[in-house]
């Protein structure tokens, strides 16, 4: 699968450990350098400002989608290629999924884990195909993947559905992640959706 248009989500937060900030600039830096189209949900502070304007910085192209009644929240982002605004939150998470390869989860709070497992609900039913990537910044997303693990033994989900997701310690580990995907299918999607009792 080419991958030409990435979509990030990622926190707004400015209270933010400096750690974070750093993986989500260089996220960006590396985004921008592999060539990738970036969507991203608008903002101009937090991580997603800060991977944002090291995407710019390297030449990327960043495509913003925010919501009308956050734009004084969270201050859409005035220096993007482009930045389209929208009537809510659910027009925003679809036009943030158009045309998009594969989708890397910076960390991020309740926003972020709604659209992440949105997108993975989507790849369990063959809506979404392309590989997800986590961004594991200082073990953020250790106890979500435990419990993602956890769901998986108690036969909510099959072991295969562990497949649909990576996970990656540092932004630089990426572009691998999105390469080495585990192939996802329509046919896969709808064979394993269901968890059969054994």
């Amino acid at each position: 699968m080419s991958i030409r248009t990435v979509t990030v989500y990622a926190a707004s937060s400015q209270a933010l450990d400096a750690d974070y900030i750093d993986a989500a600039a260089r996220l960006g830096a590396v985004m921008a350098r592999r060539g990738y189209r970036v969507l991203y949900g608008g903002g101009g502070h937090g991580l997603m400002g800060a991977m944002a304007d090291a995407a710019l910085d390297a030449g990327g192209q960043v495509h913003g989608i925010i919501p009308e009644f956050l734009t004084r929240v969270e201050q859409g982002h005035q220096g993007l290629t482009s930045l389209e605004v929208v009537a809510d939150m659910r027009t925003r998470k679809a036009r943030m999924l158009d045309g998009s390869d594969a989708v890397i989860a910076l960390p991020g709070g309740c926003g972020t884990f709604e659209e992440l497992f949105e997108v993975m609900t989507l790849k369990r039913l063959g809506q979404f195909l392309g590989p997800i990537v986590l961004v594991n910044t200082r073990n953020y997303y250790h106890t979500l993947l435990e419990f993602l693990r956890h769901s998986v033994t108690e036969h909510f989900m099959s072991q295969t559905h562990l497949d649909m997701w990576q996970a990656v310690p540092e932004p630089e580990d990426v572009p691998g992640a999105l390469e080495q995907a585990s192939p996802w299918s329509a046919r896969t999607a709808l064979e394993t959706a269901a968890v059969q009792r054994r």
